[in-house]
């Protein structure tokens, strides 16, 4: 799916710094919930990243409060303005921008840390799973809704949650919405850290720097290394994901399950 090059970022700020570039998902009004606009510039912002020579670590986080909360379900309320349903959007819009970024993140060439710096909801959680290093705050939370909204796993969570979890664990998060709180998810190795509030942006640049210093072709190396025996695992899961995500939107039940979320957020 093509994505034209924008000029600038209207949803995101990126910057480059010693080899770090930092992407910074910049709604945080909205609590930087992914609209389309902001699925395209963070596809761009990866890819600029991916070949530029400046970078050698790139650092995903949030503005405000939230890290993410996953998909923005206004998104539904556009497409019904245009004459669409949220079924058409899910399986015409949605999942293959979801794709094209999972896409990228699976063959993304340098390393890519996570900075969890609040709550994260949906596919801010099961993307993780494809990330090098996951830090977080001591303020995240971590979320899966999924099944309340009639959807399923995806970004390939169907595979790495078990594998770095365990079934049992991963299960409760995929199937019933666990929530996990930032030393729930230390504990079963979603994250490598957990950072107090007031250091945590400085924590978690002090190490991207540290690490940006390292030999950049010895990282991409071992990076690639490490990826390439996982690669069509991540390629199955994603395929499988999507057709059944393209399936499950369509149906009466996805449809209730959104109108609810509306009508219950409308009483708050």
């Amino acid at each position: 799916m093509a994505v034209a090059a924008h000029s600038q970022y209207n949803c995101l700020i990126y910057n480059v710094n010693e080899g770090v570039a930092t992407v910074t998902l910049n709604r945080h009004r909205k609590k930087n919930a992914l609209n389309k606009e902001m699925w395209t510039e963070l596809i761009l912002a990866l890819r600029s990243a991916s070949r530029d020579d400046r970078v050698v670590v790139c650092v995903l986080t949030g503005s405000g409060d939230y890290f993410s909360s996953g998909n923005d379900l206004n998104n539904f309320i556009e497409a019904s303005k245009r004459g669409s349903d949220a079924a058409n959007y899910m399986t015409f819009e949605n999942v293959p921008l979801v794709k094209l970024l999972v896409d990228i993140l699976i063959d993304f060439p340098k390393q890519l840390i996570a900075a969890v710096n609040g709550p994260a909801i949906g596919i801010a959680v099961t993307s993780l799973g494809l990330m090098d290093v996951v830090y977080a705050s001591d303020t995240a939370t971590f979320l899966t809704p999924f099944t309340s909204l009639g959807q399923c796993a995806e970004a390939c969570s169907s595979y790495t949650f078990p594998k770095i979890m365990g079934p049992s664990k991963a299960y409760e998060v995929l199937f019933f919405g666990r929530k996990l709180s930032a030393q729930d998810a230390k504990d079963c190795n979603l994250i490598s850290e957990v950072f107090p509030e007031d250091s945590f942006q400085r924590e978690v640049q002090t190490r991207a720097l540290k690490f940006a210093a390292l030999p950049r072709k010895t990282l991409q190396a071992a990076k690639k290394l490490c990826r390439d025996g996982e690669r069509d695992h991540l390629r199955g899961a994603l395929k499988r994901e999507s057709d059944v995500l393209a399936v499950l939107t369509s149906s009466d039940e996805c449809r209730d399950a959104i109108k609810n979320f509306f009508v219950r957020k409308s009483k708050m």
